[in-house]
């Protein structure tokens, strides 16, 4: 239990879209051996995925699964290093008026958020006395990172990346991604089990070029992780964080209006013609991330569908409550997107008899 008078900790879980930012969270909650732990979710875009997926193990909801009130907040309508003022600080206000109930809090940026003012807005007086930032970390893609996708140098990488119609020429992600590793207290590279021994010195060079030695890079399948090593840093990294330099220290503001995000609604529709469609489109358009929840006909399960690239995972997560609609929901982030296009090529699939 945190002291009456002592700081809540809160720890920052950053990283790119589709590293697994989610499910390190998922494993936070299911392990928490009595911790009380508000959670923060930030989506870039409409559909509020990563909160369903979290009341999923429990977090918002009371042990009969109704949504419980204080523990997962969502912040839906921006991202939140561009809002921290108009969404990120009432939410803060809130937690605080319920210190006595809460261990400590952890916050799941957006894909597409600097975590440099997110922890600056911890100086804040209004919650300076109340919060301090545990720990920075940042979750890492391992098999994106090592397909050149969010890597400047070296050349060689930088070449087969131009060579990739499919892949961004451009240098703002690339930029978010460093910015990502330059606040990191810890650095989880995710998903090694898809990764041999190689791959995995390839990105664990690539992404040290970014972090002064103190910084650690532990391995992870699905985010698992001992707690111990998550949790409980004691870094106060709001004290330190004018120290790290990023990309976007001297900008006046900072946009995200190269990104789109549109959301498409489908009824039941069959999965691995779904899946095929889905492939087709990661091809045909700038496409970065995918997720969503896909009924499938005659399944009382709800099937999550996630998509970082060319690669999706699906699992059925839960059943269909009955005061839902049993209807197909996914949230698609990329530039330049043809929401025409992509509601055209979805709805081959839609047509599907139940």
């Amino acid at each position: 239990m945190t002291p009456s008078n002592a700081k809540i900790p809160v720890t920052i879980v950053t990283g790119f879209l589709g590293s697994g930012k989610t499910t390190l969270l998922r494993h936070i909650l299911g392990n928490a051996e009595g911790r009380r732990i508000a959670v923060i979710v930030n989506e870039f875009g409409e559909l509020g995925i990563d909160g369903e997926i979290l009341r999923g193990c429990g977090i918002g909801c009371d042990e009969e699964g109704n949504e419980r009130e204080g523990a997962l907040y969502e912040l839906a309508n921006g991202c939140v290093c561009c809002t921290v003022q108009e969404e990120f600080l009432p939410v803060m206000l809130q937690l605080a008026e319920r210190r006595g109930d809460i261990d400590a809090v952890i916050i799941e940026t957006s894909g597409l958020a600097l975590p440099k003012p997110l922890v600056q807005a911890f100086q804040w007086p209004d919650i300076a006395n109340i919060f301090t930032v545990d720990s920075v970390v940042t979750v890492v893609d391992g098999p994106a990172a090592d397909a050149g996708q969010f890597a400047e140098n070296p050349a060689a990488v930088d070449e087969a990346r131009r060579a990739d119609p499919n892949l961004d020429h451009e240098s703002p992600l690339h930029e978010l991604f460093e910015d990502q590793l330059s606040a990191a207290d810890l650095v989880v590279l995710n998903k090694t089990d898809l990764m041999d021994d190689a791959a995995r010195i390839r990105v664990e060079a690539l992404v040290r070029e970014e972090l002064p030695p103190e910084v650690k890079i532990v391995a992870a399948t699905e985010g698992k992780l001992p707690l111990a090593l998550l949790l409980g840093q004691g870094r106060a990294a709001e004290a330190t964080i004018h120290l790290r330099e990023s990309h976007h220290d001297h900008e006046e503001d900072h946009d995200h209006d190269e990104f789109d995000s549109l959301v498409i609604e489908l009824p039941a529709v069959d999965r691995d013609s779904l899946l095929a469609v889905l492939g087709k489109l990661v091809e045909q358009h700038t496409i970065y991330r995918v997720k969503g929840f896909v009924a499938i006909p005659g399944k009382p399960m709800r099937l999550l569908v996630q998509g970082v690239g060319r690669r999706f995972d699906h699992h059925f997560d839960r059943r269909w409550r009955d005061d839902e609609a049993q209807r197909t929901r996914l949230v698609f982030i990329g530039e330049d997107l043809d929401e025409g296009a992509l509601r055209k090529a979805l709805e081959s699939v839609a047509a599907v008899p139940a």
